[in-house]
């Protein structure tokens, strides 16, 4: 069977998408959050990324085509940006860190 043709794999795929897709759209009000709100969402966000890194770190190690494909698809669009998949990772994280840290500085 290959790596896209497992019903979890495709499960948490469309859950990761629209769980993402529902953060970046929550997010866009996030200057109206309490700090409260703000500090849930940074969580969110992080937990997350811990499941995109889960998620890719799959393909990565996978040994079917298409998922190598789609890992080597990955790194071709980041590489036009001039970053590695670990860079995006490092990048978001920082975020994060800065946004928390303005989060702090405002209690």
């Amino acid at each position: 069977m290959g790596f896209f043709d497992s019903e979890v794999v495709q499960q948490e795929a469309k859950k990761l998408f629209e769980d993402y897709q529902s953060l970046i759209m929550l997010g866009s009000n996030y200057g109206k959050f309490d700090r409260e709100g703000k500090k849930m969402y940074i969580d969110q966000m992080e937990a997350m990324m811990d499941r995109y890194r889960i998620f890719m770190k799959r393909f990565e190690l996978s040994e079917d085509f298409m998922a190598q494909m789609t890992m080597e698809q990955l790194k071709t669009q980041l590489n036009q940006f001039g970053i590695t998949p670990q860079q995006m990772f490092d990048q978001m994280h920082i975020t994060l860190e800065r946004m928390k840290s303005e989060l702090e500085k405002q209690s």
